[in-house]
């Protein structure tokens, strides 16, 4: 976890924590963002990115005048509009999720993002990880990162904090992504590690991440239990 996003994400840990116990039940607001402010003695920006959080994930519902209304939710969210890593979820939602490295080396670029613009000779390294909720496996993650950009992962920056390394040690600044999603028949080996039935189907997200400059950095494939996760986004009415 960075210095940067530290005080944000533990103070939504802590609020989920108490939606959870029921200490902030569903259906009712959260205390105010001055009341939060004095509860947690930090800046109130940091109150608002990290209700901002709760937002995105669908926790929670901002509503003018009022403050926020504490929804109820019965599977763990993936936020499709924001780019959150893995990690941050984690602790925001205390998944207590394990991360198990399954490859870390060269490889080229799939099919999928070859037929999507990406040049097919494009050198990257491929992270395939594993990520697992009380001993079940719910997420396989296959990331590939351009090079040119991240000559090399190192092991513990893959099995932590992928985000942690690219932005605090590399120095990157990561913008924006574009984000398909899609319900697939998972190949063979993807029904092995997920430990899917046969009639099974996942959910799989793709998207490719760019940095401020618009340059391309990353490309994943999520491959999720629908069981597990719901997806969700916050989206705003314009007019045409």
């Amino acid at each position: 976890m960075s210095v940067r996003t530290s005080k944000q994400l533990l103070i939504a840990h802590d609020i989920l924590a108490k939606i959870k116990s029921q200490q902030y039940p569903v259906g009712t607001y959260l205390p105010s963002e001055s009341q939060l402010t004095q509860l947690y003695g930090v800046a109130r920006e940091t109150i608002r990115k990290a209700l901002q959080q709760l937002a995105n994930l669908g926790i929670i519902q901002p509503i003018k005048g009022k403050g926020s209304l504490i929804l109820d939710y019965t599977r763990y969210n993936l936020p499709l509009s924001g780019i959150t890593s893995f990690q941050e979820l984690n602790q925001i939602q205390d998944m207590h999720a394990q991360t198990r490295v399954l490859e870390n080396h060269p490889g080229q670029i799939p099919t999928y993002f070859a037929q999507h613009g990406v040049n097919p000779q494009e050198e990257v390294i491929v992270l395939q990880r594993l990520r697992r909720i009380n001993g079940q496996a719910i997420v396989l993650d296959q990331d590939y990162l351009l090079t040119s950009l991240v000559p090399q992962v190192p092991e513990r920056a893959a099995q932590n904090s992928l985000y942690e390394y690219l932005e605090g040690q590399l120095g990157y600044e990561i913008a924006y992504a574009t984000k398909e999603v899609t319900v697939e028949t998972p190949t063979d080996r993807q029904r092995e590690l997920l430990q899917l039935a046969v009639q099974d189907t996942v959910v799989v997200v793709r998207s490719l991440t760019y940095l401020a400059d618009a340059t391309l950095i990353q490309l994943t494939e999520s491959y999720h239990r629908p069981q597990t996760f719901k997806f969700v986004d916050f989206a705003r009415r314009t007019k045409i």
